[in-house]
């Protein structure tokens, strides 16, 4: 796999496999590499998550070349780094479009990305593996913007769920004003289809470094447990400081190794719905654990398993579709069903991602590790 890497800092583990890739497809490449385009936020404030799918991505392309590439190709990953800004990502998509001339680009990381990416990708019939779920209405014209996490409406009902099932009655919800003002969003409506009354809701802003008076006016209205809405460690160390006992449910953004770390003793009891265990994996994502540890040294999480199935269902993609097919026949061949590590996938449906309720599985952290929970969320 050759590499062009326009990201500043790319942490060390990246920057030797993308080394060893580069010499592997010089000696072993026949024809023209494909170039892939990574539009991704490894720096900035959702970096958090950008960083795994990189590296999901990277060593999902290494495997794939190692196997022989697509027809004897291998891939090219063109790395860009949108510093977690849509405002930023337009000059790198372009540059990836017109420059670089990508087949197809994986990413962006973030929602306002996504959106903005895609209003350029759409046009072309470019394919878009997005790592973020069906946002505003617009993007449901864009059947070749393709979507690996959830949207935010399957979100909350996830989180809704496993509330129900605590016979929790009376939620406090804490949000911030990006990412999780999205989700919140999609919550508010689902109240009395879930038995539910938000008894008091509090955001902060998504750069805060403290939101304790909004922590404390949630544990002030008594709720039966907390839900967190956020890619923040701030929400759970403040609540943790104001003495909240009722249990605390997260949403997936925050199930990474490095937030609770950040978290610290906050992260004890936490509750995610999320999707890759990676202490107790399913059955059909062992092998990705295993070969994601060797090369890391790391357990994965399901950022880095979103990035490796968007490499691999591209991969399977073009080989049914040709290396060389027009971009509507490749968005065809990727508009199908499939099989990931992360999750199972349908990339037919009208939300160009597929996932359901059942899609989740559930953990509670004890002492940094995520124990799965015994639950699964009926549609």
């Amino acid at each position: 796999m050759m590499v062009k890497r326009t990201a500043r800092k790319f942490a060390v583990v990246a920057a030797l496999l993308a080394a060893q890739s580069v010499e592997a497809v010089a000696q072993d490449a026949h024809g023209e590499p494909i170039k892939i385009g990574a539009l991704l936020s490894v720096t900035g404030g959702i970096a958090g998550v950008g960083i795994p799918q990189r590296d999901g991505v990277l060593l999902a392309a290494k495997v794939v070349n190692e196997r022989g590439g697509i027809g004897g190709r291998h891939l090219e990953i063109v790395l860009e780094d949108d510093g977690s800004s849509p405002d930023a990502a337009i000059p790198k998509i372009n540059r990836l479009i017109h420059e670089e001339r990508v087949k197809a680009v994986i990413g962006p990381s973030g929602i306002a990305q996504a959106v903005a990416v895609g209003a350029i990708t759409h046009p072309l019939d470019l394919p878009l593996l997005a790592f973020t779920g069906l946002g505003p209405a617009v993007e449901k014209q864009r059947t070749c913007v393709f979507h690996l996490t959830p949207a935010q409406e399957l979100n909350a009902r996830a989180l809704l769920s496993y509330a129900r099932n605590l016979g929790a009655k009376n939620l406090g919800v804490l949000h911030d004003s990006g990412y999780g003002q999205v989700i919140w969003n999609a919550m508010k409506g689902l109240d009395r289809e879930y038995g539910v009354t938000f008894a008091q809701v509090e955001k902060f802003e998504i750069a805060a470094t403290d939101a304790t008076a909004q922590a404390a006016a949630i544990r002030a209205a008594g709720p039966d447990a907390v839900i967190v809405l956020s890619t923040s460690a701030v929400p759970f160390r403040n609540l943790k400081q104001v003495k909240t006992e009722v249990p605390i449910i997260s949403v997936h953004g925050t199930a990474t190794y490095e937030y609770v770390k950040a978290m610290g003793e906050a992260a004890d009891n936490v509750v995610h719905a999320e999707f890759l265990i990676s202490e107790d994996p399913l059955p059909s994502q062992q092998e990705f654990v295993r070969i994601f540890q060797e090369e890391y040294g790391r357990l994965p999480k399901h950022f880095e398993a979103a990035g490796w199935d968007a490499v691999t269902h591209l991969a399977q993609s073009l080989e049914r579709a040709g290396a060389d097919a027009s971009n509507e026949e490749l968005c065809a061949a990727l508009r199908t069903p499939y099989d990931g590590v992360m999750t199972r996938f349908d990339f037919s449906q009208p939300d160009m991602g597929g996932l359901t309720l059942s899609s989740f599985n559930y953990s509670k952290l004890e002492k940094g590790v995520f124990k799965r929970l015994d639950f699964k969320a009926s549609e």
